[in-house]
């Protein structure tokens, strides 16, 4: 197979599957630039795209600038080339979170081409999910692929579960009386007009209300009065995973974050969905509660609600040229 040259069409391209990635509330906190000269991408984090007030550590930033960078990698072995990174290469540069180095031909019996088919059908969905067990071998399969990226994917027992949703509705109470949180919600949703932008949650996305259920699913109208998507019942035992490390340090987030898209597209290729929930993670002592007691996940990074149903629509994502410069 003939490699492509690493000319800016090429490099625009790979580009524009990474930014397909997910992100809190679809900031797309990232920002790419090419040196021609090395063959290599740089990942950079946008502190103008950061949370301050859910996520003032910004762990969720790196976990999505994470997830983009795996798909990067998966885009480039699908291009031919051989992905080479390097995490945090720079302690002067504390904003350059990769370096990903293009110039070599992909190795032969690479593992990420079969994954890039996922990139285009992967979506947050928002539906309700059928009460279809996972089968076990989906389960552990899923693991591997956590754990293939440094991270662990635990799915809790019923008593676990449980409490998870608890907490989540401990956390939805203590969002409604944070006027600073409430407001950071607002700033990345898009109603009517607001649609046509190429960041944040649209309202075609929201998904319908909950009538019953116990689905974690983040009501983003809020106090806004968006167009009527309607009720209905979700899951009352909803499947849910927990993605996590051992340590809780920059490192581990962008590990954590490209074990999150392994996950996601290996869960698109087994024809599951899955939405993220990290409400009770972005309050401290909700999040050290979350994690199961006998496991060996010290520190969990996001929740996952998966299952067969509906595939959400698409999110709108920035142009390639707001977020790659080339040097």
């Amino acid at each position: 197979m003939s490699v492509p040259a690493l000319d800016t069409t090429t490099i625009a391209a790979l580009v524009k599957d990474a930014t397909t990635a997910p992100s809190m509330h679809n900031a797309q906190p990232w920002r790419f630039r090419f040196l021609r000269d090395s063959g290599t991408v740089e990942l950079c984090a946008d502190p103008g795209r950061a949370m301050p007030h859910a996520d003032p550590a910004g762990r969720a930033l790196h976990i999505g600038c994470g997830a983009a960078l795996f798909t990067l990698r998966v885009a480039a072995a699908h291009a031919g080339r051989e992905p080479h990174v390097r995490l945090l290469p720079d302690p002067e540069r504390p904003h350059l979170l990769a370096t990903v180095d293009l110039s070599a031909p992909a190795e032969p019996g690479g593992t990420l081409v079969g994954l890039y088919p996922a990139i285009a059908r992967r979506h947050t969905s928002r539906y309700p999910f059928a009460d279809t067990p996972i089968p076990t071998p989906v389960r552990e399969d899923l693991r591997e692929a956590a754990r293939l990226e440094g991270a662990a994917l635990d799915f809790p027992g019923p008593w676990h579960v449980r409490f998870l949703l608890d907490l989540v509705e401990d956390a939805e109470g203590l969002d409604m009386m944070d006027p600073d949180r409430l407001a950071e919600v607002e700033q990345w949703t898009r109603i009517g007009a607001e649609t046509a932008a190429d960041d944040g949650v649209p309202e075609y996305a929201f998904g319908p209300r909950r009538r019953s259920g116990r689905a974690p699913v983040r009501d983003f109208a809020g106090r806004r009065h968006p167009a009527d998507l309607g009720t209905t019942d979700f899951e009352e035992k909803p499947q849910l995973a927990l993605l996590g490390t051992e340590t809780d340090r920059p490192g581990d987030w962008l590990r954590a974050g490209q074990a999150l898209q392994r996950v996601l597209l290996r869960a698109t290729n087994h024809e599951l969905v899955c939405s993220l929930t990290t409400q009770a993670l972005e309050w401290r002592d909700l999040r050290w509660a979350a994690r199961e007691p006998l496991s060996t996940m010290a520190h969990v990074h996001l929740t996952l609600r998966l299952g067969y149903g509906p595939v959400g629509p698409t999110s709108p994502r920035r142009p390639v040229r707001e977020v790659l410069d080339f040097v």
